[in-house]
């Protein structure tokens, strides 16, 4: 269960660290983007209304730390593999950021072109 949440959660956080176009320095990896979903995947894949806190303040803190192109890119990529490998609500990965209080330049969507993002 644990292998499928993984998906789940690389599918948000890359959809939030390349919409939300802020953070620090340090390279992002996939472990960044899981570890910062994590508490998204139930609420992604059988949630409605509001996603919990804990969520949201994943989400937040990932955009936060997305700050380059490089990052905004690989985070993209790393959730558009997750959602590949679990089964999550479209309108409810779409829906996220505006749920969570979170502007995003571009629509979350598994058929965003990730290098296209900078």
């Amino acid at each position: 269960m644990a292998y499928s949440s993984t998906p789940a959660i690389r599918l948000v956080a890359a959809t939030l660290v390349v919409v939300l176009l802020v953070a620090p320095a340090t390279a992002i990896t996939c472990s960044d983007v899981i570890k910062d979903l994590q508490p998204c995947v139930n609420y992604l894949k059988s949630g409605s209304g509001a996603p919990p806190a804990a969520c949201c303040a994943g989400a937040s803190n990932l955009a936060s730390t997305a700050t380059t192109t490089a990052d905004k890119q690989t985070a993209c990529s790393c959730l558009k593999s997750a959602a590949q490998n679990i089964s999550l609500k479209p309108e409810l990965a779409k829906s996220l950021p505006g749920n969570c209080g979170i502007s995003l330049p571009f629509e979350v969507s598994p058929n965003v072109d990730c290098s296209k993002i900078s």
